[in-house]
């Protein structure tokens, strides 16, 4: 490169189509990159206060080089000034505050400029060629992608891609899969970054979208539409569990992913070394699924808690291990199948349970209600869990319980009542005995409940309350799944600490709603003050 400044005009036009071709990248960025290198070197020759222009014609090669100068009365820079007599010898009709150009003769480079000129047009080539790598990949996300691997280093696999080079992170690895440099590879590609170093592409193969990809290729329904994915979990070069539906009613989804004599995803278990694969049907029935996940066990019952999005799962006692699979596995893959969490027990466990709460609720309504035990178990087997559902249940429907009348209904639900009010004054006399104020009572959707855990928690002013963030008022607590191995949910264990009312079930719009009114009076202070001072500057004003 460095001949290409002093090369004759066909060889300067060589020079630039070898580079462009080599790079594919537009000539006219490789002739522009030569102007510039030009242009610079000529700087240093002449003058670095010139405004020295060059121009390589991409078809003939030849090359003018210029100074462009301004027709002024009195020259003070010699370097980009000319006067209008000097200027009329270079263009007869210049005048005052023209631009014209001063043709220079070509300059015979040293050593030290061809090296300044091919820097200049190496940087360019570069910069144009990661920006030819970036528009070919940037809209490639999700694509699977085959290359060759140039490296290994600090445990992520460089991959050379043909025209560019793209990197498979320590943790988008399989695990225990050898990477050899020279071997192909396949991977999905994940992101790619525009960073100043060029551009970044970001490959994985334990992806669960790599998966559903691979599939796709080896399942021509998938491909075609017909057959959906509509979920993945991986557990990479372990195991993994597909939820598939068919939007055709002649055709098997879970069949025609298998394939004849598991042709298909035996090609797919290759691809993901040896990974075991259970492909389950899809359904809308969250509980359908769940059973449908936790297959190969045999599931009893399925509670549904919408609210918690949790999903408690009863299985017989000898199919405890194999619903919770190896080191929790099967019950881990599942959970992320249905993005719910998945906590399993046992028949005997789920009485137990039961039985307890049944017994506690029981007590509650006896004590609350000043009802004797026979009434508050009728109470708790009809259904009733909590003081306020008896207090604003409709009368018919509490009347309607067998053995009870109209009268006893009203009589339950004012006694309810009067419970709750009981609950609400004993909090309020405790949350004015933590020091929280009372304009925190006035903000919506608060009760005194929940104000006696804020003052628990130390916040017992508008500011302390104003200063936390809707997610730190109202995220709900992790609860560590209830897991027989203790190793299924390490990372959603009771160190999240989550919202200091995340056990009341506010939803986000409450939690804004809450923090916004907390927040009014921080908007009323500056008027306020600023009315006090116009009062006080009228007042002082009238004394005088």
């Amino acid at each position: 490169m460095a001949s290409a400044i002093s090369a004759n005009r066909a060889e300067l036009l060589a020079i630039a189509n070898s580079v462009a071709s080599e790079k594919m990248i537009d000539k006219s960025i490789v002739i522009e990159a030569m102007e510039e290198a030009i242009q610079k070197s000529a700087r240093n020759r002449y003058g670095a206060e010139n405004d020295i222009r060059a121009k390589l014609d991409p078809r003939t090669g030849d090359l003018r080089l210029w100074r462009v100068v301004e027709v002024v009365e009195e020259v003070e820079d010699y370097f980009k000034q000319v006067d209008l007599a000097q200027a009329q010898k270079l263009q007869k009709d210049a005048k005052i505050g023209d631009f014209i150009v001063d043709p220079l003769p070509p300059v015979d480079l040293g050593r030290i400029d061809a090296q300044s000129a091919k820097q200049v047009i190496f940087q360019k080539v570069r910069d144009a060629e990661r920006d030819r790598q970036y528009e070919e990949f940037k809209d490639r996300a999700g694509e699977i992608i085959t290359g060759v691997i140039k490296s290994v280093e600090f445990g992520h696999v460089i991959v050379n891609l043909g025209r560019a080079e793209g990197v498979i992170r320590r943790d988008q690895q399989i695990p225990r899969e050898a990477a050899r440099v020279g071997e192909r590879v396949r991977a999905i590609v994940l992101k790619v970054e525009r960073q100043n170093r060029g551009p970044q592409i970001f490959l994985s193969r334990a992806h669960p979208e790599f998966m559903k990809k691979l599939f796709a290729q080896e399942v021509p329904e998938i491909y075609d539409g017909i057959i959906e994915i509509k979920a993945a979990a991986r557990d990479p070069g372990s195991r993994a569990k597909i939820g598939v539906i068919s939007h055709d009613n002649s055709i098997d989804p879970v069949g025609a992913c298998v394939g004849m004599k598991g042709s298909r995803v035996q090609a797919v278990v290759q691809e993901l070394q040896g990974e075991k694969i259970d492909i389950i049907p899809w359904s809308e029935d969250t509980a359908t699924f769940v059973v449908n996940g936790l297959q190969p066990a045999t599931v009893s019952r399925v509670v549904i808690d919408e609210e918690e999005s949790r999903i408690e799962v009863v299985v017989p006692d000898d199919q405890l291990s194999l619903a919770i699979g190896r080191r929790g596995q099967n019950v881990r893959l599942a959970s992320q199948l249905t993005a719910s969490q998945i906590d399993i027990m046992t028949e005997q466990e789920s009485s137990e349970k039961r039985q307890k709460e049944f017994v506690e609720r029981s007590k509650m309504f006896e004590e609350e209600l000043d009802v004797d035990e026979t009434l508050s178990q009728l109470l708790v087997a009809e259904g009733f869990s909590e003081l306020e559902e008896v207090a604003y249940i409709d009368l018919g429907e509490l009347a309607n319980i067998e053995g009870f009348d109209e009268e006893l209904g009203e009589e339950l639900q004012s006694r309810a009542q009067e419970a709750l009010q009981r609950r609400e004054e004993a909090h309020r006399e405790q949350r004015r005995a933590l020091g929280v104020e009372d304009a925190l009572a006035e903000l919506p959707h608060l009760t005194e409940a929940m104000l006696v855990t804020l003052g628990k928690a130390k916040i017992c002013t508008l500011d302390d309350l104003a200063d936390l963030a809707t997610d730190e008022l109202i995220a709900k607590k992790r609860q560590e799944q209830r897991r027989r191995d203790g190793t299924v949910n390490r990372r959603a264990r009771d160190e999240d600490k989550g919202g200091v009312l995340g056990e009341y079930g506010l939803n986000e719009e409450q939690g804004n709603e809450i923090i916004m009114a907390a927040r009014a009076h921080w908007f009323d202070e500056e008027p306020a003050a600023a009315s006090a001072e116009t009062e006080e500057a009228a007042h002082a004003e009238s004394s005088q």
